[in-house]
């Protein structure tokens, strides 16, 4: 007889009662909470409002060719939210130690007492640890540990290629059963992706095809331009010989979200700010 699994049968009622509320989650982030949205009908019309952050229990893939300020913006995210909440950092490309000194930096530019990052934020360092990045079962027991240990409510993995290299066949079966995990767990999560430079620079295919983007609920899209002919001055309104950084998020199935291409920035301080749209020149 063939197998049948009962259990995996829910009603949409059964459901609902498990249905988390649509929440914002703050990024610390300098205009990107306000591109996040909802829709209520009110008085027979929808009205966009605010989710005020990314929704809460998201699993968003953050995607860009090196250099793009995709590390920056997931350090900045986890130095805001270490305020409040327990945060774990998977780091599979650099050591805990080196990258724990770059959020005191973002701390201190965003005037957050560096004591949170020290109490709030527990490394996970794959970097370091060859099991836990080619054993994903070993990988997601470590990441449970933490997350009932330290009563964590927020995952980030900087990157989640690093943990196919080599291995690009299996990456969807990787990034799903990670993807799956974090559900479980209730986590809000940032997952970081290397693009190929060959890839098109605001599309959100990463290594191992469209293994992240397909999956997780949401992809921001970060590039970076040199302005090195006329056509390209016209459009950016920029010199030539300048480089600009642009910022789209490619879809988020959880909420509403604003579809326009934006500049952005990596401040000298090395914050990100999300700017105007590129039709409108500069801010």
């Amino acid at each position: 007889m063939e197998e049948i699994i009962k259990e995996a049968i829910i009603t949409a009622k059964e459901a609902s009662k498990k249905a988390p509320k649509l929440e914002g989650v703050p990024t610390g982030i300098d205009g990107l909470d306000e591109l996040f949205y909802y829709t209520e009908i009110e008085n027979n019309k929808p009205i966009k409002k605010l989710l005020g952050g990314m929704p809460k229990y998201s699993v968003c893939n953050i995607t860009g060719i090196n250099d793009t300020g995709k590390s920056l913006m997931a350090e900045q995210f986890a130095v805001f939210q270490s305020q409040f909440h327990k945060i774990c950092f998977i780091t599979v490309e650099t050591p805990a130690n080196f990258v724990v000194s770059s959020m005191k930096l973002r701390a201190k530019a965003m005037n957050i007492d560096e004591k949170w990052i020290d109490e709030n934020i527990i490394f996970i360092d794959a970097s370091s640890n060859y099991k836990l990045r080619e054993e994903i079962p070993i990988l997601l027991n470590t990441l449970a540990y933490a997350i009932k240990e330290y009563k964590i409510n927020f995952t980030i993995i900087d990157s989640i290629t690093g943990l196919f290299e080599n291995k690009e066949m299996l990456a969807r079966s990787i990034v799903r059963r990670i993807y799956n995990f974090l559900k479980k767990w209730y986590q809000t999560s940032i997952l970081i992706s290397q693009k190929r430079s060959g890839h098109e620079l605001l599309s959100s295919e990463a290594a191992g095809g469209y293994a992240v983007g397909h999956i997780v609920d949401g992809t921001i899209v970060l590039s970076k331009e040199l302005i090195d002919t006329q056509y390209k001055a016209k459009i950016y309104k920029k010199p030539i010989g300048e480089i600009v950084r642009l910022f789209r998020i490619d879809g988020c199935r959880m909420c509403g979200h604003d579809t326009k291409v934006r500049f952005f920035e990596i401040t000298e301080s090395g914050l990100v700010r999300i700017l105007n749209p590129i039709e409108g020149g500069e801010k």
